[in-house]
């Protein structure tokens, strides 16, 4: 992959705070054309730079009240990706991470209520072959949700 250059980098400082920005607004704002703006980012589309883009919806406003962060131990760590692609079914996941610590993975979810939590959790989460324990922490308030910081250089 090619590295980022400062350009890249400022547009990427740009369309992470505003996603909806006109490419016309962003070339403009830093001394570019169009096309080459589109062109840096079909690139790092391409790289991987950038993963998605897409609308950020937020889960209360469709009537999904809890927000839960469940620890989950495997068996094994082996089954890491076999139970990942289990839970990438399950449509109330959103995150699903294999970590170090106490537990083997941890996923994000979204439950409309606790009954429904207790579904996933208890129906869905831990009936998952290879699943040896749970340990579930709703979250009661959202103090800040950002994407990564894009600084003025990349590190070395």
């Amino acid at each position: 992959m090619k590295k980022l250059n400062d350009l890249d980098l400022k547009i990427l400082r740009r369309l992470t705070t505003n996603a909806r920005v006109p490419l016309r607004d962003v070339a403009e704002g830093e001394n570019s054309s169009r096309s080459s703006v589109n062109q840096r980012l079909t690139r790092m589309i391409e790289n991987g730079v950038l993963t998605s883009l897409r609308y950020h919806v937020d889960p209360k406003k469709i009537g999904y009240s809890t927000c839960t962060y469940v620890g989950v131990t495997l068996e094994r760590g082996s089954l890491y990706k076999e139970v990942a692609a289990r839970f990438a079914e399950v449509p109330e996941i959103v995150e699903c991470h294999f970590t170090t610590g106490p537990y083997t993975m941890l996923i994000k979810l979204y439950a409309i209520d606790n009954n429904d939590l207790m579904r996933i959790v208890n129906g869905i989460i831990q009936s998952t072959p290879g699943v040896a324990a749970t340990e579930t922490l709703i979250s009661l308030d959202v103090s800040f949700d950002r994407s990564i910081h894009i600084p003025d250089q990349l590190p070395q």
